[in-house]
């Protein structure tokens, strides 16, 4: 047999690149684990973290929820979900995820779509004519206070147009959320 190689030594083998033949494999499973994702839900980033409890019992703090983009899969609406007996997350119609009057700048919201008014229509009974068409939306926990109620300070007076919505919730799961939220992405 042939004496071992030196050249082989792991003594001999430079940390750095002992450190790159460790973190290497990991990393590129990450990226293939996020470009799946990615192609999954159609949005980046494919999943948000709940950070307040305005969707008790149905999602709590720390949940992670993974959505999908609403170009690929259609928003119900819960007054829709009536007639058909469809649910998600407790209750009758879609959760969705939205920039509140479209700003880029605020954490999301996430809140059930209650119904579609359009443009020139009241937004509730008796309420004001929707500035323009979009969803009305209430978190589960909101005891029926609308998000667009005057003073609600998340879209008052303002329906939540399309091109607000981020994704459509899918799946949730309990504490995820947590490790969610330190990374920033």
């Amino acid at each position: 047999m042939f004496p071992p190689s030196r050249d082989n030594d792991p003594s001999k083998v430079h940390p750095m690149a002992r450190l790159a033949a460790d973190v290497l494999p990991a990393l590129m499973l990450l990226i293939l684990l996020a470009t799946l994702l990615c192609a999954y839900s159609g949005t980046w980033p494919p999943m948000v973290s709940v950070t307040s409890g305005s969707m008790e019992p149905h999602l709590h703090v720390g949940d992670l929820v993974m959505i999908k983009s609403p170009g690929i899969t259609n928003v119900t609406t819960s007054r829709a979900s009536l007639q058909t007996h469809y649910e998600t997350f407790g209750d009758y119609g879609d959760v969705i995820v939205y920039r509140p009057l479209g700003m880029t700048n605020v954490t999301p919201v996430i809140h059930r779509a209650m119904y579609w008014v359009d443009k020139g229509e009241p937004m509730w009974p008796a309420g004001p004519a929707a500035p323009e068409s979009g969803y009305i939306t209430l978190g589960d926990n909101n005891h029926g206070s609308l998000d667009q109620f005057p003073g609600s300070g998340i879209c008052p007076l303002q329906p939540i147009r399309p091109e607000w919505v981020i994704g459509v919730a899918q799946y949730s799961v309990p504490y995820l959320g947590y490790v969610r939220s330190i990374i920033p992405i």
